[in-house]
């Protein structure tokens, strides 16, 4: 029996109540005295595969991939159970509670740390082949990497993109950006110049900013916090306010972000862009697929450089995640199944499913040619180079201080009914409540 704490429960309160770490198993270790995990004689193994593709282009690249493992495997078989991302945190809680948590569990880095942090997750690290460890930048790796062990295979990225309609800023006579980063002062001037009599330079849904906050703010080495688990200080300064302040002042003094829009959510804002009453968006680099089916027809967009701030361009890498419970009975056989699921061809039909961007160098060199007469998918792809594990990955309360403190605090700041001071002060104080 394994000792564990309960720092990953601290999200999900009604069921966290009920843990008892004795109750811990595997979906496919059985419940006699006989636990050994032996097959009958010709019996192959069944690796349960907990998968959250939801759009029918992820769902059937998850199945192809698993069809053609099974195929080749035939003493190995996995078995797809599909899940939801609505409400997982908590199902996994209960899973791993009623020692029903399947061998292979799909999430996300942020959401899987707590889990790996209180022991529920295999340490991989030794089952990881060189050739999948030196194809995955160091900097994503750390973003699944707990007390010095891998706990997940990283495997889908996404990036904040600016995206244009091209049609509007060669309106107004700007020159569309190529190079390989954009400066917020570009953006900024471009936001100013498409701005005119019903059209705002930019729509931006931020009704939920922190995420995007927090990720863009890297590039201005605005890290909040130091520290790892509960021992963390947090330090808002001028690096951390800087993105926030920025969008303030194009919305309050400049006028160039619809104001509107920052009390919106990403997709409810693109009704305007296809409208042309705004000329670019900032989303998620996964909308470049949407915008290709939804735009009107003749609709002329683009997606500009990432955004750099004073120091970089970096972003926060938050990759999709697949772990092994640390109770399976058959762990080695659930990593090699994942070292297949992470070679070029597969991870890039995956990413291509989910319009989202590979972990591997060999994936996004793959998805390059698959993309290359797609709008967008360059500067998607180049964004790749400036992703890596963020601070608060690893803070423990980091959770429950964004949804309480600083998604209400910025989303006053935003709508102009709090001073930055205030901001500063709200954040900083609610974290020193929160980590108490």
């Amino acid at each position: 029996m394994k000792s564990r704490g309960l720092t990953a429960m601290a999200g999900a309160a009604a069921v966290a109540l009920a843990l008892t770490a004795c109750q811990q198993g595997s979906a496919t270790a059985p419940d006699d005295a006989d636990a050994g995990g032996d097959q009958a004689a010709g019996e192959p193994i069944t690796l349960e595969f907990q998968s959250l593709a939801g759009q029918p282009a992820a769902i059937a690249a998850v199945d192809d991939i698993v069809a053609a493992w099974n195929a080749d495997n035939p003493d190995v078989q996995v078995e797809i159970v599909p899940a939801g991302w609505d409400g997982i945190y908590d199902k996994l809680v209960a899973q791993f509670n009623g020692g029903a948590a399947p061998d292979i569990l799909h999430f996300e880095a942020a959401s899987i740390i707590p889990f790996g942090v209180d022991g529920y997750l295999a340490d991989l690290t030794d089952h990881i082949t060189p050739e999948v460890r030196d194809d995955v930048p160091e900097g994503i790796w750390e973003s699944v990497t707990v007390d010095g062990q891998i706990i997940a295979y990283p495997t889908m990225l996404q990036s904040y993109m600016v995206f244009a309609n091209t049609a509007l800023l060669e309106a107004a006579g700007v020159e569309v950006p190529t190079g390989d980063t954009m400066t917020w002062d570009e953006l900024r001037e471009i936001a100013r110049a498409t701005t005119s009599d019903g059209v705002y330079g930019l729509t931006w849904g931020l009704r939920s900013p922190t995420a995007t906050v927090m990720s863009l703010s890297m590039g201005f080495d605005g890290d909040f916090f130091e520290g790892e688990g509960t021992d963390v200080t947090i330090d808002v300064g001028d690096d951390e306010l800087a993105v926030p302040q920025r969008i303030h002042q194009m919305a309050y003094e400049d006028g160039s972000i619809d104001p509107v829009s920052l009390t919106q959510s990403g997709s409810e804002v693109l009704a305007g862009f296809y409208g042309g009453t705004a000329a670019m968006t900032v989303q998620g680099s996964f909308q470049a697929a949407n915008i290709a089916d939804d735009a009107p027809e003749g609709f002329e967009w683009t997606v500009l450089p990432p955004l750099e701030g004073s120091a970089d361009a970096e972003q926060a890498a938050n990759p999709q995640t697949y772990s092994v419970n640390v109770d399976s009975e058959h762990v080695e056989e659930s990593a090699e199944f994942l070292n297949f699921l992470m070679s070029a061809e597969n991870l890039a039909a995956l990413n291509m499913a989910d319009a989202l961007i590979p972990t591997t160098e060999s994936a996004r060199a793959e998805l390059a040619t698959m993309t290359a007469d797609q709008t967008g998918w360059d500067q998607i792809l180049k964004s790749a180079d400036h992703l890596t594990s963020p601070a608060f990955m690893h803070v423990g309360p980091y959770t429950q201080w964004k949804d309480t403190i600083a998604t209400p605090s910025l989303q006053r700041y935003l709508a102009n009914e709090i001073d930055l001071e205030g901001l500063q002060t709200e954040l900083t104080e609610g974290w020193e409540q929160t980590n108490r």
